[in-house]
């Protein structure tokens, strides 16, 4: 059932808001509209009207002017609900990226988040005080705090007793009239309390009421101990008695049906350093839920369940267990997680785990691992088994998620009780998994709604399945993933008419005018889990897998200018289901395709970076870089020709660019800087962006003179194959920089100086890896280069006798994925570790020095390497936290510059102080140096720098890289 008004409204609401907000922050087209109002859930309705606010003012306007309208809002963090608690059909409020102050108090005993903040950069903030926040969703990466305090998610390690409710201090919160209310502002609480005299009043009357009734307030007792996230914070009106506490504990979990947090100050919770985690494996579930009891008196951090099928799910991911996939066909496991403040309580407590199970039968001998990146790999299988089911699913079908909570001591009877209600409505893929010491079980399953009779059996289910766990075994039907539309016809059967009467006098309370999130949390239409399904057309076989989870969205560098990689499936899904109406389309649709399409040209295509960082963090690695590749091949076919001769005469391409590089230098001299910016960005758009925009970071043109004369070395020497990039080969040093080498000479000169010898290919100036024409959808060009490449890197490798260093991060990815395998590839980073530092004397430079760790460099998992070689060469390294990518994307900086300027917004912030940038792509480091104020340049420039080779005498102290 929608809750909406008349278009009318929406004209109106739109003119009254545009007098005082920009119109790019009022959304209505047909495109972004789709986009933006999806979430992760199985349900879809799109908005009339965006509103992305940057300020709590601007949040009280909205509100007024929609209050005058009686137009419902709904509010919006990061769309990773799986309830449908995010979507509408009215006016849907975003976050802008102004919304994610942070301030750390107390020593990180407290800390003070914004909505838009991140959970898993929350605990970044903490990581140096040892502490975390309570609440840890499997979404922590991708959730942001307005979410988590709005849903009260809890997670794996948390429990009931480090929920947002338990570990909130205070919050800041805007009601339905605009009022706001900071909890930890004496005088605004004193203000509140005159202002608001008749709420507060009603909430310390419902306090008394339920103290009163001894056998409501029993019952809400029982209720908590458990996992409970149905229907509103109930349990506030029985721990507390003053109208402020009441109000401050009933938001949590209120899914902005009672108000807007506009901030939220946490108590932190001790972050244990030391951490350990084994898979055990049991026979059967019988054993498992016998073994989770015993593990309720040990010192666990936390004890997650998988059935079978969870386990079939991810059994084949890379490094799982090869013991998994002959497991018995009842077998089930439990994800055992142990922590300590150092080595010696932490081998204690996992003693007493293996004492807690003494005489519990394991399919295998219980082994702890402490080794990071396995104990990384089973939290992320365990975190991604979710999406995972998705992944396997029939195309078409959507994937429906609940959690139940049991009471612990009736957990495996629960579990078997569970299993045999999927078995007898037809549900024989179901997976079981879920934190098995609060009794907490998520079940997840494939459903298609479009096959007859579909529907009526998923409603069979779902009224068995709550009768069963919320009625005969008194437990919860929403443990941790708020009610949302899916539960909420459900919440009087699971709380009885009493608790629920009073659930509806509390909305009243806060929202008279049910305004807020209507139809969320609480619903009197019986039918609402039923409407407004999720359509999941097939679109195309590289992303039909993706459940629109959304854990792809934090480093997407386009997330804030236009689409993520998951708006830019859901739009293409709708856009193949148009497609595939064919003639049987009205007029009106036809002229809704028309207009998606040519907004999906700038939205899904031009801003979209290909840098495939979506894949990382996919739980079932879809790169939607791919989708897009794929779609500018379709948009270009009648540029093949061109690709062909610019690939034929490649060598005369990069001299044309040089001369350009030259003619820009004798424009910025005769024009300067502000000048030459104007007149390139008239011709820019003039020329529909086909004209690159001019940067003041545009190096000078670089000189290959250096890749004709004799390479230093004797035949003695260790040989190594260089190759320089293109971008190398035309972008010269920035003129701005006091590093006035390019980065081929540096290249050399410190393969000379650790006592390399430099072998180039023949033809150097010819050579392309194709990934320039690929990421143009240029494909048979794309391969022809990567075959001359090849043949050429063969020929002076020896046939992979000697390794090949390429300059740039990007073309090395690349070519990992498209040369002969016999060839070993290596980018500067990873080079440096293995050829370089061996061979240097290294005396690390005192000035804090910025690092940018391309996309590229984190895809072939050399992250943590990069910071580990730059921290060897400066004692002071800063990497900014929210920048995943720069967006410059080959050309794109040029063509597209709005992308890599929203992409690297707050850089300059983040590196200030900072003597120099460093990086390992020349085009990304142009971008960063127009976005941050200081100079970026090879990470092997900055190794150069500070080493000598072996044996030399050393520097009396370190280099000093401040720009001259």
């Amino acid at each position: 059932m929608s809750v909406t008004g008349p278009p009318e409204a929406y004209r109106s609401l739109k003119d009254a808001l545009s007098r005082s907000m920009p119109d790019e922050r009022l959304i209505d087209d047909p495109l972004r509209t789709l986009a933006y109002g999806t979430d992760a859930s199985f349900y879809r309705l799109i908005p009339k009207l965006v509103v992305r606010i940057e300020s709590e003012t601007e949040l009280v306007h909205v509100l007024s002017e929609c209050h005058s309208r009686s137009l419902p809002v709904t509010f919006r963090a990061a769309g990773t609900s799986l309830s449908g608690q995010a979507v509408t059909d009215s006016v849907l409020i975003l976050l802008s990226r102004s919304w994610r102050g942070h301030e750390i108090l107390d020593e990180g005993k407290g800390i003070r988040l914004q909505p838009g903040v991140i959970g898993a950069r929350a605990n970044q903030l903490l990581a140096p005080y040892q502490r975390k926040i309570g609440p840890d969703p499997a979404s922590i990466n991708s959730c942001q705090i307005g979410g988590i305090a709005a849903n009260n998610a809890s997670g794996m390690c948390c429990g009931t007793a480090q929920n947002s409710y338990q570990t909130v201090r205070d919050m800041r919160v805007v009601l339905a009239d605009g009022c706001v209310l900071d909890t930890a502002d004496e005088s605004s609480v004193a203000s509140f309390r005159s202002s608001h005299a008749s709420l507060i009043a009603g909430l310390e009357i419902l306090a008394k009421e339920t103290q009163a009734d001894c056998g409501l307030a029993d019952k809400i007792r029982h209720k908590y101990r458990l996992k409970n996230t149905t229907g509103y914070a109930l349990n506030s009106l029985v721990d507390f008695t003053d109208g402020i506490d009441i109000l401050k504990h009933l938001m949590i979990g209120s899914e902005g049906t009672l108000g807007f947090i506009s901030s939220i100050t946490y108590d932190t919770v001790p972050d244990e350093p030391c951490k350990a985690a084994a898979l055990a494996l049991f026979p059967d579930m019988a054993t498992t839920c016998q073994a989770t009891i015993a593990l309720k008196r040990a010192p666990v951090s936390a004890v997650e369940l998988m059935d079978r099928a969870a386990l079939r799910s991810v059994q084949d991911k890379p490094g799982m267990p090869e013991v998994l996939k002959g497991l018995p066909e009842g077998a089930a496991a439990l994800l055992i997680d142990v922590r300590g403040n150092d080595g010696a309580v932490l081998e204690a407590r996992e003693v007493q785990v293996h004492a807690s199970l003494e005489g519990i039968k394991t399919l295998e001998p219980l082994v702890f691992t402490r080794e990071p990146s396995t104990y990384e790999l089973y939290w992320k299988i365990r975190k991604g088994l979710f999406p995972a089911v998705g992944a396997v699913r029939e195309t078409g079908t959507t994937v429906v998620i609940e959690d139940v909570a049991f009471p612990v001591d009736r957990l495996e009877e629960g579990v078997l009780a569970l299993t045999e209600v999927f078995r007898r409505h037809g549900y024989q893929h179901a997976i079981l998994f879920g934190h098995a010491l609060e009794g907490n079980l998520h079940f997840v399953f494939p459903q298609g709604f479009e096959r007859p009779g579909e529907i009526e059996r998923y409603q069979a289910l779902m009224d068995e399945v709550v009768h069963l766990v919320g009625v005969e075994y008194g437990g919860s039907l929403k443990a941790e993933h708020g009610t949302g539309r899916n539960m909420a016809p459900y919440v009087e059967l699971e709380w009885g008419g009493d608790a629920y009467a009073l659930m509806w006098r509390i909305k009243a309370l806060f929202d008279p005018e049910s305004l807020l999130n209507p139809e969320v949390l609480l619903s009197r239409n019986p039918t609402l889990h039923l409407e407004n399904l999720k359509p999941l057309p097939a679109a195309d076989p590289l992303v039909d897998k993706c459940i629109e989870c959304g854990f792809c969205e934090p480093v997407c560098p386009s997330k804030d200018l236009t689409l993520t990689p998951r708006q830019r499936i859901v739009v293409w899904r709708e856009l193949a289901r148009l497609e595939a109406l064919g003639e049987q389309t009205s007029d009106v649709d036809r002229d809704y395709r028309k207009r998606l399409w040519q907004d999906y040209r700038y939205q899904g295509d031009d801003t979209c970076a290909a840098d495939g960082l979506c894949a990382t963090q996919c739980p079932v690695s879809i790169n939607t870089g791919d989708l897009i590749r794929n779609l500018r091949r379709d948009r270009h076919l009648g540029k093949a020709g061109m690709a062909r001769l610019l690939g034929r005469h490649f060598s005369g391409a990069t001299r044309f660019g040089r001369g350009a590089l030259n003619a820009a230098t004798v424009g910025q001299a005769l024009l300067g800087d502000k000048g030459m910016s104007h007149a390139s960005h008239i011709l820019h758009r003039l020329s529909g962006g086909r004209t690159p925009q001019w940067l003041s970071s545009l190096p000078q043109a670089a000189s290959i003179k250096v890749l004709s004369q004799p390479m230093g070395g004797d035949s003695s020497q260790d040989k190594v194959v260089y190759l320089p990039s293109c971008a190398t080969r035309v972008f010269g040093s920035d003129r701005h920089d006091s590093e006035s080498r390019t980065v081929m000479e540096l290249t050399l000169a410190l393969l000379d100086k650790a006592g390399l010898s430099a072998i180039i290919p023949a033809i150097p100036g010819h050579l392309c890896c194709g990934m320039a024409f690929q990421s143009k959808g240029q494909f048979k060009e794309a391969e022809h280069k990567a075959r001359e490449l090849n043949r050429e890197l063969l020929a002076a490798s020896q046939n992979g006798r000697y390794p090949v260093l390429c300059d740039t991060s990007p073309c090395t990815l690349h070519m990992q994925g498209s040369l002969d395998t016999r060839l070993t590839l290596m980018e500067p980073v990873g080079f440096a570790h293995e050829y370089l530092l061996p061979r240097l004397d290294i005396t690390p430079m005192t000035g804090p020095v910025a690092l940018h760790v391309t996309c590229s460099s984190t895809r072939m998992g050399l992250d943590d390497a990069f910071v580990s070689l730059a921290k060897a060469c400066a004692t002071e390294v800063v990497v900014p936290p929210d920048i995943h990518c720069c967006a410059f994307a080959g050309d794109k900086g040029f063509t597209t510059p709005e992308l890599n300027q929203s992409a690297l917004h707050g850089l300059a912030e983040s590196v200030r102080g900072c003597v120099a940038g460093y990086s390992n792509s020349r085009t990304c480091e142009i971008g960063l140096a127009e976005y941050s104020g200081i100079p970026y340049r090879s990470i092997l420039s900055l190794l150069d720098s500070v080493s000598q080779a072996k044996g030399d005498p050393s520097p009396e102290t370190g280099s000093d890289l401040s720009p001259q």
